[in-house]
């Protein structure tokens, strides 16, 4: 299974942030628009994200609710129709929450920074580290820390749960 070092943060400023992180990204951004459903699951979180018309993923994750970085373990399948798999599994587990959110995806090596506008919530930076096969959790810690640094945020901002827990 995949896995990335993940971290969350709020953000204050977002005009110095997005500057901040177009300093290092190795790509110009990307702008998303994206609903992230979340359905009942036993184990870890399952949501369907829409990403434009007629595109979705559907993703399982499981990871520590902790404002450290923290070890995340994902599945992505790629989704054809969004919109009768999310009925699909409406009807078959339930609906614990809708995220909306403006995404803006910058890229920094192995990286995917995320500048994320959540409607009802406000901004956040998301960091994560993809780890590749044969990299080790230690190293994906090491490069969040770094670019925790670089990207000037302090403990105080980060964020221990996912978008849908604070909606709740």
């Amino acid at each position: 299974m995949p896995s990335n070092i993940e971290i969350k943060a709020r953000i204050a400023d977002l005009p110095r942030t997005h500057v901040l992180v177009a300093a290092i990204s190795d790509t110009p951004p990307t702008t998303l628009q994206q609903r992230d459903t979340y359905f009942r699951c036993v184990n870890g979180r399952l949501k369907l994200r829409e990403i434009a018309a007629g595109e979705g993923e559907l993703i399982f994750y499981d990871r520590a609710n902790t404002t450290a970085a923290k070890q995340s373990d994902y599945e992505i399948a790629a989704v054809a129709d969004p919109q009768s798999l999310k009925q699909v599994l409406q009807r078959a587990l339930g609906v614990t929450q809708v995220v909306e959110k403006t995404r803006v995806l910058y890229l920094v090596d192995q990286t995917r920074v995320h500048l994320d506008s959540v409607v009802g919530l406000g901004d956040f930076l998301e960091l994560e580290v993809v780890l590749r096969p044969d990299q080790s959790p230690a190293e994906g810690h090491a490069i969040a820390a770094d670019l925790i640094r670089r990207l000037e945020i302090r403990d105080t901002d980060l964020m221990a749960t996912a978008y849908a827990d604070m909606l709740e």
